[in-house]
């Protein structure tokens, strides 16, 4: 058998990775025939664990968000919704679901709130400790739900850990890029810091007649964060060779012109060759190749999860990402695992692209580069920020001094997870058993129905057909942009040119960032977005974004 990991030539310094895994996230059930399945976030943790790049890295379980650090960025009553909300008590909330667009797409099942919270919690910390220089590139790929607005589910999102996880990196970093890799637009991060200049977003993604119908080329901001939004609109079946030829231009260009501290990389797989819902040709080395990019510019690095339905292409891809981040290239030949049939016939870790039709003519990806380009030519340079003292927030006590209790725990005790997750075996320091990792897959059934064994079901039950991501059809363009921003067109269309410039998103006070936001009941459910403490009434598309500080 080949080598298992190979190191990379080239690596100007070894990174300090955080990987974040709970291992209750592959016990959530979407439901029977339900296109997302959280199993393929534990195949891929296995093939982590059994590749031996925990050798390589640190390996956290995250403490699961809090209602409270929901609500920084999504409104009160939502969250109060999905942490109420069951399989057995759902016929009382008809009106919520209706309200909240849960449902079809969107499912009720056993766990719901627990699956939010660890998701976001795992993003929140990885963005901590990205902010408190404990790690170069932090791992989460639970995480990288980008649909989710502020009070309403999308997409199979409920709770929008990348928001979240951007806030906590904003109180820290004076601007923040993200990066979307999905076949989908990345809507819900967009939408959310559409009006301001401290996130610049960038969506490389399927457009026309596809879910989330949103991502138009003239879709770039409004008010002060005009020009911090971009978008490149693909065509079906597009190659590697082309991905790359617009991505990397596209990228080096905003690192030049925006210069961020911290990046947010959305690596959504389902715009790999073969995905159930993705109608993108990128092959594993492909969509890698975004991710090696990216890492090469040595910023502080958020790798988060996202779309992804062929659950064994999902796992490969993530587990052969998790290794770049740590320096190294996994072979080519698939460990023995708990999903070891997962992957036959050929049990190898790469996925190719198919033969199909590549609908990305190199006249129509000059075009739209040479539009984005120039989109990105009106920001003129980074903006600049107000400083102040970073707001206090209970995670900072924690990630100070993570060992505060230890010498209060008994001797004869064991010892706490957060004590045995923080431990990291150096190279060298022990071998592997011959037979670690062997053994026939257990079947895991806590949090989904009795029935259900981490399969991929080919059930006949259809979710969202006609409203949400499986859809087709011009149905499904509304949402970000001039295609449907509306609450933005609202805003500009009722102010005058002597109001303007008081509409745009100033930087809030440190308060708003510890303090739940108030319920409003103003119409939101076009954005889902209340009006900052600092902005004026009538700005209902800001965000309420922290301060910065040095550190």
């Amino acid at each position: 058998m080949s080598e298992k990991m190979i190191p990379i030539d080239g690596e100007s310094q070894k990174k300090r990775v955080c990987y974040f895994f709970d291992s209750d996230i592959g016990g959530f059930h979407y439901g029977p025939g339900h296109p997302m399945k959280p199993t393929r976030i534990r195949m891929c943790h296995s093939l982590v664990m059994n590749y031996g790049l925990y050798k390589k890295m640190e390996i956290f379980r995250a403490k699961p968000a809090t209602k409270r650090e929901m609500t920084q960025f999504h409104s009160d009553e939502y969250v109060d919704f999905l942490s109420r909300i069951t399989p057995s008590n759902m016929n009382s909330f008809v009106k919520e679901q209706h309200k909240y667009n849960v449902g079809d797409d969107c499912p009720v099942f056993d766990g719901l709130f627990d699956y939010c919270s660890i998701s976001a919690g795992g993003s929140m910390e990885g963005a901590a400790r990205l902010s408190r220089d404990k790690c170069d590139i932090a791992v989460n790929w639970a995480g990288g739900l980008h649909h989710a607005k502020k009070s309403e589910a999308s997409g199979f999102c409920y709770v929008n850990d990348i928001v979240l996880g951007i806030l906590e990196l904003l109180r820290y970093h004076s601007r923040v890029l993200y990066i979307d890799i999905d076949v989908h637009h990345g809507d819900g991060v967009e939408e959310a810091f559409y009006t301001t200049d401290r996130v610049m977003t960038v969506s490389f993604h399927k457009y026309g007649e596809y879910f989330p119908g949103t991502g138009e080329l003239r879709d770039v901001g409004v008010m002060k964060g005009k020009y911090y939004a971009l978008n490149f609109p693909l065509r079906d079946g597009i190659t590697d060779e082309n991905y790359k030829s617009v991505f990397e231009p596209v990228i080096r260009q905003v690192m030049e012109t925006y210069d961020p501290s911290a990046i947010v990389l959305q690596c959504g797989t389902d715009s790999l060759s073969g995905d159930k819902l993705g109608c993108l040709n990128l092959s594993m080395r492909g969509h890698a190749n975004c991710v090696k990019f990216v890492k090469s510019f040595n910023k502080p690095l958020l790798l988060l999860g996202g779309g992804g339905y062929t659950m064994r292409n999902v796992s490969r891809a993530w587990a052969y990402e998790t290794g770049l981040a740590a320096g190294v290239e996994l072979g080519p030949d698939i460990p023995v695992n708990e999903y070891y049939e997962y992957f036959g016939p050929d049990y190898e870790l790469d996925v190719k692209s198919s033969n199909t039709d590549d609908m990305n003519t190199p006249a129509y990806l000059d075009r739209v580069k040479r539009i984005v380009l120039e989109n990105l030519r009106h920001v003129g340079g980074p903006p600049s920020v107000q400083m102040s003292d970073i707001p206090s927030m209970p995670i900072d006590e924690a990630l100070d001094d993570p060992n505060q209790d230890e010498d209060l725990i008994p001797p004869n005790d064991r010892r706490p997870m957060r004590l045995l997750d923080s431990r990291r075996q150096a190279d060298g320091e022990l071998s592997d058993s011959d037979d670690e990792g062997e053994g026939g897959r257990r079947n895991h059934g806590s949090h989904r129905d009795p029935d259900s064994n981490g399969e991929e079901s080919g059930g006949n039950h259809k979710f969202g057909m006609g409203v949400g991501i499986l859809a087709s059809g011009s149905t499904t363009t509304h949402g970000a942009g001039p295609s449907g921003h509306h609450t933005a067109v609202r805003l500009i269309s009722a102010s005058n040119v002597g109001t303007a410039s008081s509409m745009d998103v100033d930087t809030p006070s440190t308060e708003s960032v510890t303090e739940p936001p108030a319920a409003s009941g103003a119409d939101s459910t076009a954005t889902g977005i209340e009006p900052p403490k600092s902005t004026v009434e009538t700005d209902e598309m800001a965000v309420d974004v922290p301060s910065s500080s040095i550190s």
